[in-house]
């Protein structure tokens, strides 16, 4: 399946009137030979996938992006559905395929596809079954892009991170997790609640497991530049430990509240995503919080990928942040970094 029909063969018998509906100004020089697009390529169209696909258009990220899924009709309705708000967005060619070549040359490969998990299943059995769909995705992405970044979006993505490492035999900068970046956004949101200021003045970070082992670094979280913990003990503001875990609780328990309410989450994880293709994309250096290699980092030695403040480039992962945590949240990072190797160990890769 490939993009419909819009191109410039409108003439008798398919001729092409591009030619003379413009004319050519004096002395140009023709078109270069090497295209300097950009390719993002979104695998899996549900609610995630599409709302990833359209923050891209929106934000105007990509010349091209390619759609890929196994639900033809579905991929073709989109597809459409997108092409015909051409006039209001910026000029994108969106294509639509169930084959992986549609996916040739991506600069950025962004993979949502995976396995619900099944009301009584084990994570395990999840990560399993996971592994299997990843093994017929990631091998043909790869060698259709050997020069593309691996954005892992599905659940538990940690995990399946750390498979696609494996199967593609990128090299670990070009393989990154969306991990807690969206965690982390959620926290600053809270913070900024309770102190009634803008959460883009809100710097916190959740590092760890996507999930219910994730860290949340109170010992670095500053507001409008200020640390927030020991600008209370300077002040002899009192504060209780619960509130502070309650509010880290709110954040884990975030995505089950929106998928109780409205069966499933998109739109904030749509912009997490897009944020990390801008910066990514448009080489702009900026941290995330977002799952790589950890072995080295923290004291964990395993090969492990979890949420570290990471910065991001062109090139994919440009390094880790050096945060100083306090001893307590070293363990806990520990802790989380084992409770992701537990269930990458029983895989066998």
């Amino acid at each position: 399946m490939q993009k419909s029909a819009s191109s410039t063969n409108l003439g008798p018998g398919g001729l092409d009137i591009a030619q003379s509906f413009f004319r050519p100004i004096h002395g140009a020089s023709p078109p270069p030979s090497t295209s300097r697009n950009t390719k993002i390529s979104v695998i899996g169209i549900g609610n995630v996938g599409m709302a990833i696909a359209q923050t891209i258009l929106t934000q105007d990220l990509a010349d091209e992006l390619a759609l890929v899924d196994v639900n033809a009709d579905k991929l073709r309705g989109e597809m459409l559905d997108l092409q015909h708000a051409a006039a209001f967005l910026p000029r994108t060619t969106i294509s639509a395929s169930i084959d992986y070549s549609s996916t040739l040359g991506s600069d950025l490969l962004i993979v949502t596809a995976g396995a619900r998990q099944i009301p009584g299943e084990s994570r395990l059995n999840l990560v399993q079954r996971n592994f299997a769909l990843f093994s017929k995705i990631i091998p043909p992405l790869s060698a259709g892009s050997p020069e593309a970044i691996l954005l892992i979006v599905s659940n538990p993505v940690d995990v399946l991170t750390y498979i696609a490492w494996k199967l593609s035999g990128f090299p670990t900068n070009r393989v990154i997790g969306s991990g807690t970046n969206l965690d982390s956004s959620r926290f600053r949101f809270l913070i900024a609640d309770h102190l009634d200021v803008n959460a883009q003045d809100v710097q916190a970070y959740i590092m760890g497991e996507h999930g219910d082992t994730s860290v949340a670094l109170w010992s670095s979280i500053s507001v409008g530049g200020v640390p927030i913990l020991s600008f209370l003990e300077r002040q002899q503001i009192a504060y209780e430990k619960q509130t502070l875990e309650k509010i880290h609780k709110e954040v884990v328990q975030g995505a089950y509240e929106v998928i109780a309410l409205k069966g499933y989450t998109s739109w904030a994880i749509g912009y997490s995503v897009t944020n990390l293709a801008r910066t990514i994309l448009r080489d702009q250096h900026r941290v995330h919080p977002v799952s790589v290699l950890a072995k080295g980092m923290y004291g964990i030695d395993g090969e492990v990928f979890l949420s570290l403040p990471t910065q991001l480039g062109r090139s994919g992962v440009l390094g880790v942040t050096n945060l100083h945590l306090t001893q307590e949240e070293s363990q806990q990072l520990q802790k989380s970094a084992l409770a992701i190797f537990k269930v990458q160990n029983q895989l066998g890769i």
